[in-house]
């Protein structure tokens, strides 16, 4: 199914260069103190008129160029009776965000909510409705875009996060899909608020396994050259190997697919050394069928209960 994927975005994407990424522009960017910085305002949630109440949006913390991608989208699936007081998942989904964000999410959320949990969705940056128009036409890589769409992403999991506590809920937790997985794992690399984080199949660090694997020329005769833009940008933080995590290891969940095409399994092996050697579940799937393996959710639910319930109890 993985290899089918690849073959398939490959005819379907643009054609594309790598003479001018603006890797060093990137690596400044980077390297430099505004990329992620130490400091985090609550986020300033604003709900729709809609009968529902749970759409929600906020201005990112991370304003750009592009309008429509300087405002936040999410939903918060609230638990009956006092919200307030009880913990929060945050959904991250993977990039695209179909089918996460409106077919699995608003399911898992359901299921959340009967336990006892609150549930927020967010939108990620040039995702969905926040795709800006220009960026259909660009048939190039922009290695500062994709720090500069991290750095946001990061700015606007912990704004969110911030709000969550501002209105009582007594932890936060992250769980993120493939893109998702990997914006989580740089949070949790930066704020000791959260209470636990899991990461299912995270993008662990740059590697061209679009060029390795097609079959279609135009994109193979990329890969010298993405093999040597992923080598300089995973010496940056955009490599979670590079950087540790600010919470407990005990805290933390890893999901592997050992026949992960999208992301190989070497890669999560070394991010678990990395970190420690957290938990981390070996499934014997590939990056879409992993998505849904039957009793995967309520398995990683029963794995986040008692982390989410000690602090409701200590508060």
């Amino acid at each position: 199914m993985d290899w089918s994927a690849v073959q398939v975005l490959t005819v379907l994407m643009p054609s594309y260069n790598l003479q001018n990424p603006r890797l060093e522009e990137a690596l400044e960017f980077l390297k430099s103190p505004e990329c992620i910085p130490d400091e985090s305002q609550p986020a300033r949630v604003e709900f729709g008129p809609d009968a529902s109440g749970m759409h929600f949006r906020f201005s990112t913390p991370r304003p750009g160029d592009f309008v429509e991608n300087n405002i936040v989208y999410g939903r918060l699936y609230r638990c009956a009776g006092r919200w307030q007081e009880r913990p929060a998942i945050i959904l991250l989904h993977g990039s695209g965000g179909f089918p996460d964000y409106h077919f699995r999410f608003p399911l898992m959320a359901r299921r959340f909510n009967r336990a006892g949990f609150n549930v927020a969705t967010l939108v990620a940056p040039n995702n969905l409705q926040r795709r800006p128009r220009q960026l259909k036409a660009l048939n190039s890589v922009d290695c500062l875009q994709l720090a500069e769409g991290a750095a946001q992403a990061i700015a606007e999991i912990r704004a969110l996060t911030g709000w969550l506590l501002g209105q009582g809920c007594p932890a936060v937790t992250l769980w993120g899909f493939s893109m998702g997985a990997w914006y989580a794992g740089m949070a949790v690399c930066r704020d000791a608020r959260l209470a636990s984080v899991v990461l299912a199949m995270p993008a662990v660090r740059m590697n061209p396994w679009m060029e390795q694997r097609a079959i279609r020329p135009r994109i193979r005769r990329n890969l010298p050259r993405a093999r040597e833009v992923c080598e300089m940008l995973n010496l940056t933080a955009l490599s979670l190997t590079v950087t540790r995590p600010a919470i407990p290891k005990g805290n933390i969940l890893l999901v592997e697919g050992i026949h992960d095409l999208f992301v190989p399994k070497e890669d999560v092996e070394d991010l678990w050394k990395a970190w420690g050697q957290p938990d981390i579940w070996r499934l014997p799937h590939g990056h879409f069928s992993l998505m849904f393996v039957p009793g995967l959710t309520g398995r990683v639910l029963r794995w986040l209960a008692p982390r989410l319930e000690e602090p409701a109890i200590r508060a």
